[in-house]
């Protein structure tokens, strides 16, 4: 993992030089006597001594709840959602927004460990208060992070996000660009990569260079070692300049990906507005080397379509307050059986159960604000199903 000194973040109004280039925030960069610069790295010090100790405890073991080889390494966005803190408002009429950590393969990574697997994260954040902060809840979940990059240069990606009285979503992204989208192919970790069971991505990493060729590196060193690959599309529209780059750019390493799971909104937005609903039209999706097709079906619980079977696994039914992670959290439901046997995608009846195992995780979900402050444990998951069954 790399630590790179801040640059001083840029301040409206403070004696900035003409002649220096603007930063992302529209101010220009300008030079901090000694005194000011003490202070902002005075500031910063209780998070980057944490960060060396993260390192530090790596270098000699991984962290607990995790191995030298994580089973499943996922690759990607780690960000900060700002939730408000009640539904069925516009961004403008929120009184009050709660800070949750998110980005989807993040997500899928807290929720492995949560359910008690092994996992890691690739990926790069800001080297700044939220990236430090971001780091460190990787940490705490037991997340592997050695993987994880720190950028002098951009700060840590921000999403607003709208709750519908239904607890539906939509998203503001402040992006221009975030650290996550400047992650290089000289940066990734190809051997944690390459020791893994599962690699997991999702496509927003592939909107934008130099993001996107280390993105294919990494799958691709993936699929050379052998390594199941997983892929959720998590179409974020706002984040590609058109519908067209979106759906061109999904379906480009489309058949890269072993297991892919999609909503059915992304089925209709991928097959050009046909019926997610309809079976011979989810299974155009299906290439010639995928072992699993999941199409997600909110509080409907979800389709599977292999090369063998298909069929449909009903959900748990909950209040729901936020669906933010809930697709993250059914996944990691997934994955984390699929990392102990691969062979339950041979067997229906064992997928059966796990994709029960898995609804009853996005279900849990959705009853809390937020995507990883709410993501279950095992513990809470089999408690969930316990009392549905009596």
């Amino acid at each position: 993992m790399a630590l790179h000194t801040a640059r001083p973040p840029c301040a409206a109004g403070r004696g900035v030089p003409s002649s220096a280039p603007p930063c992302a925030g529209g101010c220009r960069r300008f030079l901090r006597t000694r005194t000011t610069l003490s202070r902002s790295v005075a500031s910063l010090a209780p998070l980057r001594a944490a960060a060396v100790r993260m390192k530090a405890s790596l270098s000699g073991g991984a962290a607990p709840g995790t191995s030298d080889s994580p089973h499943v390494v996922c690759f990607g966005e780690l960000l900060i959602d700002f939730v408000p803190t009640v539904n069925g408002v516009s961004l403008a009429e929120a009184p009050a927004f709660k800070k949750a950590p998110g980005g989807a393969p993040a997500n899928v990574a807290v929720g492995i460990a949560r359910l008690g697997g092994s996992s890691a994260f690739i990926g790069k954040v800001g080297d700044d208060e939220f990236g430090y902060m971001l780091s460190d809840i990787l940490k705490q979940n037991n997340v592997n992070n050695e993987g994880l990059i720190f950028d002098a240069h951009a700060r840590t990606a921000l999403a607003f996000v709208t709750l519908r009285s239904d607890g539906e979503r939509e998203f503001m992204f402040y992006r221009n660009p975030s650290a996550d989208m400047l992650l290089e192919e000289k940066e990734l970790d190809l051997d944690l990569i390459r020791k893994a069971k599962i690699f997991h991505y999702g496509s927003i990493s592939i909107i934008t260079e130099p993001s996107k060729t280390a993105h294919i590196a990494a799958a691709k060193a993936a699929k050379d070692a052998g390594v199941l690959v997983s892929y959720d599309p998590n179409l974020r529209l706002p984040l590609w300049p058109s519908a067209k780059d979106a759906r061109d750019g999904i379906l480009s390493i489309w058949e890269m990906a072993d297991v892919i799971k999609v909503s059915e909104e992304e089925v209709s937005f991928l097959t050009n507005g046909q019926d997610p609903y309809d079976d011979a039209v989810v299974k155009k999706l299906i290439h010639s080397n995928l072992k699993l097709l999941l199409v997600t079906e909110g509080p409907d619980g979800c389709r599977y379509y292999s090369k063998e079977f298909s069929g449909r696994v009903s959900g748990l039914k909950v209040t729901a307050v936020d669906t933010t992670g809930a697709g993250d959290a059914f996944l990691a439901g997934v994955l984390s059986q699929l990392a102990i046997d691969f062979s339950i995608l041979q067997d229906e009846g064992r997928l059966r159960e796990a994709l029960k195992f898995a609804n009853a995780c996005g279900a849990l979900t959705v009853t809390e604000r937020g995507a990883i402050p709410a993501l279950p444990t095992r513990q809470q998951v089999l408690d969930a199903l316990t009392s549905v069954v009596a």
